[in-house]
């Protein structure tokens, strides 16, 4: 798996527990009614909540929960409280994370996700100490099994904008500049090939190797940060094998 890669992460979440799921809920519901509030309840104009939308897709959000956060947004009763920030810092290995953060109260989620850091082998570094490794991309993954035809699909990506696509045993992973994320969908979309996930996240320009001890410790906090409800999204530079 790679830390850079959210294919892993959304099958894994797809087949999560109750309760993960249920965090995995929380979090993509609050990021609509943020969404919403910032921008309206209309995806067309608003990139942040149709991003949003398309996670709680990728997850199997229910839509009733859907609704409900769009509701929320839209009546400005919750989120007017909540500050977006950035986290950085170092993992098992000297591997570099970067944090999404959603909170009601900065102090708060400063000690908390500095004892996980140190509790799992980790440190919460300073702004700015890994951010320089990462470039914000658009990524799109295309099952095979939904669409398999490899010369195509990279006709259509690439003619729409993308800079790259990869694929392995059952995916293919589309990057591009984040500026031709609605061409890329939308050609997508003439074409009636369906998505597994389409977001902007983050993506290093380089990764780290992880193996043994280190692995392990790396999973356990990572697994740790997403457990916590201000944390949005973790980014690393990490690889770990299956």
């Amino acid at each position: 798996m790679s830390g850079h890669s959210k294919w892993a992460n959304i099958k894994r979440k797809k087949g999560a527990n109750d309760a993960i799921r249920g965090r995995i809920t929380t979090k993509i519901s609050r990021e609509i009614t943020i969404a919403v509030r910032m921008g309206g309840a209309d995806p067309t104009g608003n990139m942040r909540l149709k991003l949003a939308l398309s996670k709680a897709k990728a997850n199997n959000i229910p839509k009733d929960n859907i609704n409900r956060a769009i509701q929320k947004g839209a009546g400005a009763t919750e989120g007017a409280g909540y500050e977006e920030m950035t986290y950085e810092g170092y993992g098992p290995g000297g591997a570099a994370l970067m944090l999404d953060i959603l909170t009601d109260n900065r102090n708060r989620t400063a000690a908390d996700v500095r004892h996980i850091f140190s509790k799992n082998g980790g440190n919460l570094g300073e702004t700015g100490c890994v951010g320089w490794m990462f470039k914000q991309k658009a990524v799109f993954v295309v099952e095979k099994e939904t669409f398999e035809d490899e010369d195509e699909l990279m006709d259509i990506v690439l003619e729409a904008g993308a800079e790259d696509m990869q694929g392995d045993d059952d995916v293919f992973e589309i990057t591009a500049d984040p500026a031709a994320f609605d061409d890329i969908e939308k050609a997508l979309a003439q074409k009636g090939i369906e998505t597994a996930s389409a977001e902007i996240t983050m993506i290093p320009d380089t990764t780290v190797k992880l193996e043994g001890a280190d692995a392990e410790k790396m999973q356990k906090l990572v697994d740790a940060l997403e457990d916590n409800d201000d944390v949005q999204n973790v980014y690393g530079n990490y690889e770990i094998d299956e």
